[in-house]
């Protein structure tokens, strides 16, 4: 069970759900462009009814929104293809030190961390991962993209790409994209095509992200079961 009135967050955070034991997973939820932290609540809702015993925290970029409302990850005012990598590389650091903020704070592991992005908080999200020791198990892009794409597979860590075909922001041929580019590289990744989703993370989504994280075994738990035993290993129910 919950507390019913979870300690304070620092200002930038919203805690949408705090077990009164130590908490067993960690999810942390990332807004898009011009949002703040309540526009992933329902989200965060959502994921804390299903994991009983995660702390979820829904965490608002450091940066106001340059276009007057909200706050961004980083600014989109003349942003390309050639210079996006270099501006997520720029917030990158703040998006890390929250990570490890919640991780310290709840006493959790990277592999009992995951990310959940939507749009830009998404970019981040995929982001964190490239070419380098990923932060999280396991990480959710939602209507998003990587600035460029990976050289190499993230050892450790499970990616779940979700996009709305009727997203009229972020295409969803990058999502298609980048699960092909991810499964040649071998990581481990799973990518739905929403069919009458545009761009955001609503009900539908939510339901995508459940059936993703209950039911769906990483990878590397594949991988040591089958080292350790030829059977088929079993699911408890929780991300791994």
């Amino acid at each position: 069970m919950h507390e019913a009135s979870p300690p304070v967050a620092p200002p930038a955070s919203l805690v949408i759900a705090r077990p009164a034991a130590q908490a067993q997973q960690l999810v942390l939820l990332f807004h898009g462009f011009g949002a703040d932290e309540r526009d992933m609540e329902p989200l965060g809702r959502s994921l804390a009814a299903e994991f009983e015993q995660a702390c979820v925290v829904s965490v608002r970029s450091p940066e106001a929104c340059a276009a007057g409302r909200g706050y961004q990850w980083f600014d989109v005012r003349g942003v390309t293809q050639a210079n996006r990598a270099e501006r997520v590389a720029q917030a990158m650091p703040a998006f890390l030190g929250a990570i490890r903020h919640w991780q310290r704070e709840t006493a959790t592991t990277v592999a009992q961390t995951a990310l959940v992005g939507f749009s830009q908080g998404g970019i981040m999200a995929l982001e964190s991962t490239r070419d380098r020791e990923a932060p999280a198990g396991r990480v959710a892009a939602i209507g998003a993209r990587f600035a460029l794409l990976p050289t190499r597979a993230s050892a450790g860590t499970t990616l779940h790409l979700l996009h709305g075909k009727r997203d009229p922001v972020m295409p969803y041929a990058l999502t298609v994209e980048a699960a092909e580019h991810l499964v040649r590289l071998g990581a481990d990744v799973t990518a739905d095509v929403l069919p009458f989703v545009g761009h955001e993370a609503g009900p539908e989504v939510a339901r995508c992200l459940l059936q993703r994280l209950r039911t769906y075994v990483p990878l590397r738990v594949w991988r040591e079961a089958m080292a350790a035993d030829p059977g088929t290993p079993g699911d408890d129910g929780h991300f791994h």
